[in-house]
């Protein structure tokens, strides 16, 4: 990880998202102007009009006629340019939400495995959602009222200069003071509001944990273990807030106050210039209605600091999961693997997940075309890390693996996962029908294909079950299926597929013993002429293997087929006897 971006950072990665849609940001920044130099000119046409009524039965009715139709004109075109700011506002921001989200996604495709195994899965949500989302507000907050509240204060400095100058230099000496407030509690704030972010975050992920597992939860009787986790963590996170919206709204009556104080100064002072005759009564009422407007911005402009600091806080956590290290890349002149026949050797290979934790050391094995290696062994030895290595989701230490004689780091992932066939004891169904869970790795299957593997895998006779049979909709993670049916379903997956090598990590331990020796005689059938690597803990179901490999804390102790193994009387044999021990 890169570390946390300061504000100046996460503002320039902003403004960078920004510049991608500055034809909307440019005919904002013109409507800005426009509606406020419309507004500007109201109160001119009022103290105009307030100075046409010279005293009683004294009143230029015809001239004040014409500067209400002036009035008139000004507000309807600053009513249309507003509708028009905002359109391009809306656009701006929800253009650049979507842009990082794709970003955001697609960054998560290309992440490494490890990245994804070291955070909470609701962690990473919370950033792609919730964090957007916070941002969103905060920017279209930013895009509504700070152009027109800058411009504001620009503009009205500038037409009170025009009108006296001695009263514009007390509004420019007492606002220096709001901006040094807002400053201050910015600062403050942007801390806490990263605070809150980080814990609704941990908030996300223990929800998405405990609904999740809600099964579990409710089995062990964790419900109150739960509440109190949750309890703590809501706790802090109510702290947190409280501590963010309190500075925040600091902000708001501080400014008030330097305004109050800008209001009264130009009432003061422009009161001594009309008693001198400096300025006309409708001038002074035109310079009391600016000071009011040049003061109004910076409330609203309050505001939006408060809103932008969460919204960079937001970001800045959005970014840091945009900048994490990707997997490495392909090589550049990375091969495609082709005509796989199953050749497949690791040399010396080494590998751990945490450096000062071996794991796997000086790993050897040679397997030929339409080998079954098994791999059996207690839990934690690395069988599953063999796997992970094997497709290449970790990359080895030391050492390499080859396939058909190529290094699979001078291979391309898609075209080496792509060889592969892997079902695994963790099932996943993506939201969908039946038919594009199973078509997944094949979009291109017909109907006929779908079916057949499907008969394959014995699962077709509970698919015709299901109330549309093939077009049935899954729910998230196939919750309205069994277990068994769900591993039923990723073993049709592959059976379509017809790949070049399997692997099968317990792939039948969900299911029947019945249906289970229905599917190894399917699996029987599809392993033939192909290399296969099997993870098993039982071990009725290696007997047949051509190589078994017994692993222990990530080393082959033991090799050979399951007579031989037998016959040694070593740790496989132990392992085997434990099992159908009478």
């Amino acid at each position: 990880m890169n570390g946390r971006n300061s504000q100046k950072d996460i503002l320039v990665k902003v403004m960078g998202y920004i510049r991608r849609y500055w034809v909307y940001l440019g005919i904002s920044v013109l409507m800005a102007a426009l509606t406020v130099a419309l507004t500007l000119y109201v109160p001119i046409l009022t103290g105009d009009a307030i100075d046409l009524i010279i005293g009683k039965g004294l009143v230029d009715f015809p001239g004040i006629m014409l500067i209400l139709e002036k009035m008139a004109i000004a507000i309807a075109v600053t009513a249309a340019a507003q509708w028009l700011m905002n359109v391009c506002n809306n656009k701006m921001t929800y253009g650049i939400v979507r842009d990082i989200r794709n970003e955001a996604f697609q960054k998560i495709e290309r992440l490494p495995l490890k990245y994804i195994d070291s955070h909470s899965y609701g962690e990473v949500v919370s950033r792609v959602i919730a964090d957007v989302d916070q941002f969103a507000d905060g920017l279209l907050m930013g895009f509504t009222q700070l152009f027109t509240g800058i411009v504001t204060i620009l503009g009205t400095l500038a037409i009170m200069l025009t009108i006296n100058i001695g009263i514009t230099a007390v509004v420019v000496c007492i606002t220096p003071v709001s901006f040094l407030v807002a400053n201050f509690i910015a600062k403050k704030t942007f801390h806490m509001f990263r605070l809150q972010s980080e814990t609704r975050a941990e908030q996300t992920a223990l929800i998405d944990e405990m609904v999740g597992g809600q099964r579990v939860v409710q089995a062990f009787g964790y419900e109150e273990n739960a509440m109190e986790r949750f309890d703590e963590i809501n706790g802090r996170l109510q702290k947190c807030s409280l501590q963010a919206i309190f500075f925040s709204s600091i902000t708001n009556p501080a400014t008030r106050f330097v305004n109050s104080l800008v209001y009264t100064g130009v009432g003061l002072t422009g009161a001594l210039f009309a008693i001198r005759g400096g300025i006309s009564v409708g001038m002074l009422s035109c310079l009391l209605t600016y000071a009011n407007q040049y003061t109004k911005p910076f409330n609203e402009i309050s505001g939006v600091i408060t809103e932008l600091q969460n919204a960079l806080a937001c970001a800045g956590r959005i970014f840091e999961l945009m900048e994490e290290e990707p997997q490495v890349p392909d090589a550049e002149n990375a091969l495609e693997l082709k005509d796989v026949r199953g050749n497949v050797a690791l040399e010396n290979v080494s590998f751990s997940y945490v450096p000062d934790k071996k794991l796997i050391q000086g790993f050897d094995l040679c397997v030929k075309p339409g080998q079954r290696v098994a791999i059996v062994g207690p839990t934690g030895c690395g069988k599953t890390t063999v796997i992970n290595l094997l497709m290449r989701f970790y990359d080895v230490d030391r050492g390499c693996i080859r396939v058909e004689g190529t290094d699979i780091r001078d291979v391309t992932r898609k075209s080496l996962r792509t060889a592969y066939g892997m079902v695994l004891q963790e099932t996943w169904l993506k939201t969908g029908t039946v038919r594009e869970n199973i078509a997944m790795g094949r979009p291109d299957a017909t109907e006929e294909e779908i079916v057949a593997a499907a008969k394959a895998a014995y699962a077709h006779s509970f698919i015709k079950r299901l109330p549309e049979g093939y077009d049935t909709m899954i729910a998230e993670d196939g919750g309205n299926l069994s277990q068994g049916q769900k591993q039923l379903l990723c073993i049709t997956r592959v059976m379509l597929c017809q790949p070049d090598m399997l692997i099968l990590d317990e792939a039948t331990s969900s299911i029947d013993t019945r249906t289970e020796l229905k599917i190894q005689n399917a699996f029987a059938k599809l392993m033939e002429g192909r290399t296969s690597f099997i993870v098993a803990h039982r071990l009725s179901t290696i007997q047949e293997a051509d190589i078994i490999l017994v692993m222990k804390d990530g080393n082959i102790i033991e090799q050979g087929n399951h007579e031989s193994l037998l016959e040694k009387g070593g740790f496989y044999a132990q392992l085997y006897h434990s099992q159908f021990a009478v």
